[in-house]
């Protein structure tokens, strides 16, 4: 990968680097698609696809309301509620 490569990177990302660093930046992208071919080359034919590399599952509390409505208490300190929602003043027209 040669600076002017990274540089048109660099215009399509929207992104200004300082032309000091485009040479190292040129050499980690460089390593970063090495280690990509190389994953690529790696053969994946008979191995499964998981979501996670261990095989656990995640538990799950049961789905119960532990805490009072409180929404009352709540609306008690805004300066303005209606129909028992908070009103807000309109900031897009």
């Amino acid at each position: 990968m040669n600076k002017n490569t990274v540089s048109k990177i660099a215009n399509l990302a929207k992104i200004e680097i300082d032309d000091s660093k485009i040479e190292g930046i040129a050499e980690n992208l460089e390593k970063i698609l090495d280690l990509v071919g190389e994953m690529n080359s790696i053969d994946t034919d008979n191995i499964n696809p998981m979501s996670h590399p261990l095989n656990l599952k995640q538990v799950m509390r049961p789905d119960e309301v532990t805490e009072q409505d409180q929404r009352e208490n709540f609306q008690k300190n805004s300066p303005s509620i209606e129909n028992g929602y908070y009103k807000v003043p309109k900031i897009i027209d």
